[in-house]
């Protein structure tokens, strides 16, 4: 397995992250690419050439894309053309930079396959996931809102092209979900994790927190009500186990540093290196 870290975590323009991700031997680094400079509309060809030179530099690959355009991301339909048009902007801007995965939250999957709402996403997944498949891509679904059986049943209604980003600690903070067990649930659909640790303090319907992230980003909702995200090693999530989970399935991909909170999140995410290398 190979260790890397999201950019924006340290908190860096993203030419000083990527520098600072190489000094630290970290294999690569998922970058943001539907707002601000990495964006496919502001990328020009030199500055394309640019970062392309600076990951070669300091020995990174970038790991994934993250397509997130937060919102309610393709629950409502008339919002999805657009989110489409984008996301596949995205995917040829991976194919640009030899990306193969793009991840992204796509909204709170209904377990009810009857609900109006799950025809509309998947609708959106299946074409965003042949436009990706053709080019040799995944679009990697976040977990979180959904437990690991309502997202493997709809991953299986998708023709191809949509897998799995797992992120261990939004299933224990948000979804009460055991991240072992959802490994071995999504495990053929597992193209990228997250390493991010966090505890659950109050339980509640996920609808009700991603609403609030969609409407008003995290300033919009308590969140210390509800969870807490951690460094590595101090939260829920039983990193060895979990590790060991991915290995059996076969996954051999990247385990991302993702620290959103904290006071010292270079600090943490140093940490969390040095934890993850140790396990695996």
């Amino acid at each position: 397995m190979k260790i890397g870290v999201i950019t924006d975590c340290f908190k860096l323009p993203l030419d000083d992250s990527i520098k600072l991700a190489g000094r630290l031997g970290f294999d690569g680094v998922q970058i943001y690419a539907t707002t601000g400079e990495f964006s496919p509309g502001s990328l020009t060809p030199q500055r394309k050439a640019e970062i392309k030179a600076l990951l070669k530099e300091n020995n990174l690959e970038i790991s994934a894309l993250c397509g997130d355009m937060g919102g309610h991301g393709f629950q409502n339909g008339e919002d999805n053309p657009r989110r489409i048009e984008m996301t596949k902007e995205i995917i040829d801007l991976a194919e640009e930079f030899g990306v193969s995965v793009i991840t992204t939250h796509i909204g709170v999957i209904p377990a009810d396959k009857g609900h109006p709402r799950y025809k509309v996403m998947l609708d959106a997944l299946a074409e965003c996931g042949r436009y990706a498949h053709d080019k040799g891509i995944t679009l990697a679904i976040e977990t979180g809102p959904e437990t690991a059986k309502t997202l493997k049943a709809f991953l299986e209604d998708i023709p191809c092209g949509v897998g799995v980003n797992l992120d261990p600690a939004n299933f224990v903070m948000v979804t009460d979900q055991d991240p072992v067990e959802a490994v071995e649930l999504l495990g053929k659909y597992i193209v990228h994790t997250h390493a991010k640790d966090g505890k659950m303090l109050k339980k509640t319907d996920p609808e009700i927190i991603y609403d609030h992230f969609a409407t008003g980003g995290i300033e919009a909702l308590n969140v210390a009500d509800y969870f807490i995200e951690t460094p590595l090693g101090e939260g829920d999530v039983d990193f060895k186990a979990y590790i060991a989970a991915l290995r059996s399935c076969g996954f051999d991909g990247y385990l991302t540093i993702e620290r959103e909170t904290g006071v010292s999140p270079a600090e943490d995410i140093k940490l969390a290196q040095k934890m993850v290398k140790a396990l695996i």
